[in-house]
């Protein structure tokens, strides 16, 4: 890996690439253990939990894709097709910029394979290069590391820069007002993240929302407008209230899905340098994950005029009251939890560094399972 005082840094060397992805192969995998750990908690319902391992299903076949793009990264392939760009410091991640052009390449990839041979005939002409001419036939395994890139985005299911807004039906509490959930994704541009949104809804409109030609493109645009790190909570919940006379938002919810941390790849400070380094973990236990979660409640409703005679209605949210935070928060509440191997684990809890009492750990044990603790 390059030696560079910028944040974001270039995996130029195939090893480091490769151990790069086996890692969050592995974390992917471990995700979605803690989504069904929190479910069996109570602290997430059924179709949240679905939802959710939708999302995180869906970033590790971005990262199984990329990978396959940078599998000869390194390697001299007669074709310069750059190296993998991380965050080395905010977020562990791949930066913003990786996933807009996946997007790009994912409209062309019929195009780019209607112009490849296919698998067995370039695994045919490198046992042919292997055997016969007795070389190693690199410029052949980056064209089918090409072809199984492109096919990866074919198949589609990934995680891209914008997931817009689907919206799932939970029922009727009357005849005009139904519940739903809608649920919404981005790779934030700020900190190089994936972040999930769940939105619940009461809908008072003349037709179902998801039916609704007029409506329902409007909150689609709204929401990604809305879908931005820096913005609160309570501002993306407000501002949709008042866009929008008919439906209600009754709670929002918002998951940070990391930084990663990696004495092998991230330049992180602070207690989780040093837990990491005491810890001592041989490689692909070496990491640990962040993932929070704000959460936003109404707590009552209030009526505002409307026009001449009318009345709308207006949530009133509850802000996290201790301390005065709720204010800063813009939120009801905040879960900060962390993913770690054992070993990483073992080290934090003699460590106890200040701040992580509060912090939810899930361990992932050598057998592969997830404890919380």
């Amino acid at each position: 890996m390059n030696d560079t005082t910028k944040d974001h840094t270039a995996l130029m060397e195939t090893r480091a690439s490769r151990r790069y992805f086996q890692k969050f192969e592995r974390i992917t995998e471990h995700l979605t253990q803690v989504a069904a750990a929190r479910a069996a908690e109570g602290a997430i319902g059924d179709d949240e939990v679905k939802i959710l391992t939708r999302y995180l299903v869906a970033i590790g076949y971005t990262f199984k894709a990329l990978s396959m793009k940078y599998l000869l990264v390194g390697r001299e392939t007669g074709h310069f097709f750059g190296s993998l760009a991380m965050d080395a410091v905010e977020s562990g991640f791949p930066v913003f910029n990786e996933l807009l052009v996946m997007a790009n390449d994912a409209q062309q990839a019929e195009s780019h394979l209607r112009n490849m041979p296919d698998t067995e005939t370039l695994k045919d002409e490198m046992l042919r290069v292997i055997v016969g001419e007795q070389e190693i036939p690199t410029k052949l395994q980056f064209a089918l590391s090409q072809r199984l890139y492109y096919e990866e985005l074919l198949k589609g299911h990934l995680f891209w820069a914008q997931n817009h807004p689907e919206v799932q039906w939970q029922g009727n509490l009357s005849e005009r007002r139904r519940q739903y959930m809608i649920h919404w994704a981005v790779y934030d541009s700020q900190n190089n993240l994936p972040t999930i949104y769940l939105m619940d809804v009461e809908d008072t409109g003349r037709r179902a929302l998801p039916k609704d030609e007029r409506r329902w493109p409007e909150v689609q645009a709204h929401l990604m407008a809305q879908a931005v790190g820096g913005l609160k909570l309570v501002t993306i919940a407000k501002g949709f209230d008042e866009s929008f006379d008919d439906l209600h938002p009754k709670r929002l919810r918002r998951i940070h899905v990391g930084p990663m941390y990696s004495s092998a790849f991230t330049r992180q400070s602070g207690p989780i340098r040093e837990v990491l380094e005491a810890a001592r973990a041989p490689e692909g236990e070496d990491w640990t994950l962040a993932w929070t979660t704000e959460d936003l409640h109404s707590e009552q409703v209030k009526d505002e005029r409307s026009g001449w005679f009318g009345t709308v209605e207006r949530q009133v949210f509850a802000l996290d009251p201790f301390s005065g935070r709720g204010a800063d928060l813009g939120a009801t509440s905040m879960e900060r939890s962390i993913i770690l191997p054992q070993r990483p684990f073992q080290a934090l809890e003699e460590l106890n560094p200040r701040g992580f009492g509060s912090v939810t750990k899930y361990v992932v044990s050598p057998q592969g399972r997830v404890l919380r603790y």
